[in-house]
């Protein structure tokens, strides 16, 4: 979260006068300091987080025994021994070819999209928003293997942080580097045949929404650093892997496209761009990223009343506007690393990620009331406990505070809580 102390060298000349600036805090006496690309490393052990805070995993680690983190730390556990005894997981394991010949290629499905039964081969295939077609899951594609490689070493990074027990950082080294970087079985970084769509193409821009969940992977390489399993070496491929497809996201024309996108899916090009320029060690691009959110996605995305119109369209409109705030408050947790306060930015009608909070939160509890459909509205609030708990931390606000352990109380394994612990005074 967003706790560093406003002091020391100011990084801020260059930002767009809109934005509030931040300075790097003096670690003398002071809060952690996410320095740029090198994260929390120097007062995180070598950790080099950028999200995941030393205040936070250690107030965790100090209370997992706690009623209130027993539940979340058992589910870890649980979590991380599943992946301890799994496998490891490769693009090239797909059974599908991609439309390149070559299986380290990554390819996956439009999730909306379902054969026409008015075809005889189903082809083009037709959207039905909201509504996830299977077949996206199947072996033919890479979506689930990501998800489950991703979320393995989230599990067992985070085991290690929390037990110092070696096995699970091994384990954590070898997925690394089995989908990153082994020749035989890397993925090759790029994301050309992602979200494609049987009958109509093969890849769209959609599709670079699918690396999100690489997000956790970056924090996760920092919190295995003091295990020493990966290599200097490996540690290099990784920061190489990731700045090959930084330069694709800022090149391709589908990566283009989707920077380009008007709703959530351009927030969420920025919060993976910005977070990969910083661990593939590109500061500067990260910091231009994170001071252009404020006027290129929240001015024109967040009405002045909290809403978010391109999501309030959607058959899922709830899920839709907590999964557009989901990457401003990435960018925000972001933005002390290079001297940026995007929490406050308020654009020229008031617009900023306050009140889009402020509008969201009644809901809580009370999702009946919320005046626009969503299929599902329960599990879109569900989804927002780390969200309220990262705005009560920014804001000091104890409302929100109260909002996220009402969630909780819902979801008492929930993993995100050893990660972004509930704020207290």
């Amino acid at each position: 979260m967003v706790r560093s102390v406003i002091g020391g060298v100011a990084l801020c000349a260059s930002l767009l006068a809109s934005v509030p600036c931040l300075a790097l805090a003096d670690p003398v006496g002071g809060a952690p300091v996410c320095r740029a690309s090198d994260g929390y490393a120097a007062d995180f052990g070598g950790r080099r987080t950028f999200r995941w805070t030393p205040r936070g995993l250690a107030a965790a680690k100090a209370d997992r025994d706690s009623p209130a983190l027993a539940p979340a730390y058992k589910a870890l556990i649980a979590r991380a021994d599943q992946a301890l005894a799994g496998p490891v997981y490769s693009v090239v394991d797909k059974s599908r070819v991609p439309p390149s010949g070559d299986k380290h290629d990554y390819i996956s499905m439009g999730p909306y999209w379902w054969p026409d039964p008015a075809r005889p081969n189903g082809e083009p295939y037709v959207r039905r928003d909201g509504e996830v077609n299977p077949e996206r899951d199947t072996n033919a594609f890479d979506a689930s293997r990501m998800e489950r490689m991703s979320a393995a070493v989230e599990a067992l990074s985070l085991a290690y942080y929390f037990t110092d027990d070696p096995r699970y950082a091994t384990k954590a080294a070898a997925l690394l580097r089995v989908w990153f970087l082994d020749p035989t079985t890397r993925m090759n970084p790029s994301m050309t045949y992602a979200q494609g769509v049987p009958g109509r193409t093969p890849g769209r821009a959609e599709g670079v929404l699918d690396t999100y969940r690489l997000l956790r992977v970056v924090e996760s390489i920092g919190v295995l650093a003091p295990s020493k399993v990966l290599t200097v070496a490996d540690q290099k491929g990784l920061e190489r892997w990731f700045a090959d497809y930084v330069q694709w996201m800022r090149t391709a024309p589908t990566a283009l496209e989707e920077r380009a996108a008007k709703n959530n899916h351009g927030i969420w090009y920025d919060a993976q761009l910005a977070t990969f320029a910083l661990f593939a060690r590109q500061p500067d691009l990260a910091k231009a990223v994170i001071a252009g959110a404020g006027p290129g996605r929240i001015d024109p995305q967040i009405q002045p009343d909290g809403k978010l119109p391109e999501e309030l369209a959607r058959t899922k409109a709830l899920h839709y506007s907590y999964f557009a705030l989901e990457p401003l408050v990435g960018l925000a947790e972001l933005g002390p690393c290079v001297g940026v306060d995007l929490w406050r930015y308020k654009g020229p009608k008031g617009q900023g990620i306050r009140v889009a909070f402020d509008y969201l939160s009644p809901f809580v509890g009370d999702e009946a009331a919320f005046p626009y459909k969503d299929l599902k509205p329960q599990e879109a609030t569900r989804e927002a406990l780390p969200l309220y708990d990262a705005a009560a931390w920014a804001y000091g606000d104890a409302g929100f505070a109260a909002k996220a352990d009402q969630i909780a109380k819902t979801e008492p394994a929930a993993i995100s809580r050893l990660t972004a612990p509930a704020y207290r005074k």
